[in-house]
């Protein structure tokens, strides 16, 4: 929880002339929250992530660790003719990237091509990605760039979007300001009913899926 949610229930509390919450009432609520119905399916997680989503025009890579990401990258860039340069999210602007490949940490300018970021999970009930903002990946990176590169972890892959709720509430410093669910390229198909992508994002989203 931020400080200014903790100071704002406080000030709700001490006007209703309650204290903090006991852990065992607090336990109590946590009981009631309601449960969903959730979309039975016995395939293979990271194989129905996959099979989703390339379903919507995403693309995915497998690689065999992290260490590989840099690789993935360029042979990307090459094979879209894209410029040697990207803005990379910070944890992992780290890897070796190769020396003729310019990157920095920051905000993706209007004219940044390609994006490469982490991701909190993978969904395999639609095959979706659950991507959180912060000062370590801005959201300009999700959405500016015309190609947006997501690292995976197969570890990261879980079976409902209820899943993916836990981890995003289990984040160390707290709910993220922002959060994104991504399940593909950009699309619409307000213009004479004809499918285009790239409308509102990127026109191509593409996995990098490390075992």
């Amino acid at each position: 929880m931020t400080e200014a949610r903790k100071a704002i229930l406080g000030q709700i509390r001490r006007a209703l002339g309650r204290g903090p919450l006991a852990a065992a009432d607090a336990a109590v609520l946590d009981a009631r929250r309601p449960t969903h119905t959730r979309i039975a399916f016995d395939d293979d997680l990271l194989a129905r992530f996959v099979s989703r989503f390339e379903s919507r025009s995403g693309t995915v890579v497998r690689i065999g660790s992290l260490l590989e990401v840099p690789a993935a990258v360029d042979a990307y860039r090459q094979q879209h003719g894209l410029p040697a340069r990207a803005a990379i999210a910070r944890p992992l602007a780290g890897l070796s990237w190769p020396a003729d490949f310019v990157h920095h940490p920051g905000p993706a300018g209007k004219d940044e091509v390609l994006s490469v970021t982490a991701c909190l999970a993978g969904i395999a009930e639609m095959g979706s990605l659950l991507l959180a903002s912060g000062p370590d990946s801005p959201t300009t990176l999700n959405f500016v760039p015309d190609h947006h590169l997501i690292v995976l972890h197969a570890t990261q892959i879980v079976r409902h979007f209820e899943d993916a709720w836990a981890i995003l509430r289990a984040c160390p410093g707290g709910m993220p300001r922002a959060t994104n669910i991504v399940s593909g390229p950009s699309r619409t198909g307000d213009v004479e009913l004809t499918l285009q992508l790239g409308a509102h994002g990127p026109r191509s989203v593409h996995v990098i899926l490390v075992h």
